[in-house]
């Protein structure tokens, strides 16, 4: 029979002690304390031998132990340990391991942290479970947290990859309405005024995928009150010659707008999709003319 390994020697441990019954001289509390020292020690064995599921599970068990400690920092942190391992094997449980840390996290007050912890499950749920919806939502509660912490740059990353991902799924008025919001947060300081002309850009091309080049044209107004300098940008520019060839349903006019901005500033992936997205209306709207 092979020889058990320190780490399941040490697991068989700690559950010994957690389902031991209590003596006359030790409370309760000290009996969760061992045991979930335990458990912890577990973990660390079985990640030197790569067994990340049963460190996660062992992490979990000692989150639980602290629990009944009432240790509500500590219970956070193992939650988050246990993640940490699970990520390298199931992401499914790594989201419950880091929903599990936030209700502690919130519950201590601690936002920022659960903030971080919201942005590492809509980065699982994009990445490893492509499920946009839900890394949609957990983008967004993260950039909230954020903002209620001051944590404006952050904040503002988390909401505009929140918007990008409503666009990604055709929900334009979302988009455009997170897109403006974090430019509006970037109005504010002198640092990030730069990126605002970005921002307008996306939220432009989200009203054009809408087939509304009246609210599009609209909000270039807007956003030129908002800023003056933005009307002579390359965006600016580029987004009124898009407009001029959708109203004129143009097809050469809106590629060669989008080919000349493409030689200055490199369409990256998102801006491409939804200009193919912008010139298929663009061809549906003349084949119906026809």
């Amino acid at each position: 029979m092979p020889s058990k390994s320190p780490a399941q020697s040490l697991l068989e441990k700690a559950d010994k002690k957690a389902n031991s019954s209590t003596g006359w001289f030790s409370s309760s509390s000290t009996k969760w304390e061992e045991a979930g020292d335990l458990y912890q020690q577990a973990a660390n064995a079985f990640k030197i031998d790569k067994l990340f599921k049963e460190a996660g599970d062992a992490h979990a068990r000692e989150a639980e132990c602290r629990e009944h400690c009432k240790e509500g920092s500590e219970a956070a942190n193992a939650w988050w340990n246990a993640a940490k391992a699970y990520k390298r094997v199931n992401p499914e449980l790594a989201i419950q391991a880091l929903s599990q840390t936030i209700t502690h996290l919130t519950k201590g007050g601690r936002f920022r942290q659960a903030a971080d912890r919201e942005k590492e499950i809509a980065q699982i749920y994009l990445q490893e479970l492509n499920d946009l919806r839900r890394a949609c939502d957990s983008f967004e509660r993260a950039g909230e947290w954020y903002q209620q912490e001051d944590a404006t740059a952050t904040a503002n990353a988390c909401l505009k990859d929140a918007a990008d991902l409503h666009a990604d799924l055709e929900e334009y008025p979302a988009a455009i309405t997170r897109y403006e919001q974090v430019a509006d947060h970037s109005l504010t300081s002198q640092l990030t005024r730069f990126s605002v002309k970005e921002y307008w850009l996306r939220a432009s091309l989200c009203a054009l995928a809408m087939g509304d080049s009246i609210s599009a044209k609209r909000n270039m107004t807007r956003y030129g009150q908002l800023d003056t300098t933005f009307t002579s940008t390359r965006e600016a520019r580029f987004i009124n010659a898009l407009i001029e060839a959708m109203d004129a349903g143009d097809e050469e006019a809106f590629t060669a707008a989008v080919v000349d901005f493409d030689q200055v500033m490199r369409l990256d992936n998102w801006k491409t999709g939804i200009l193919l997205k912008i010139k298929r209306k663009l061809q549906d709207e003349g084949n119906q003319l026809t």
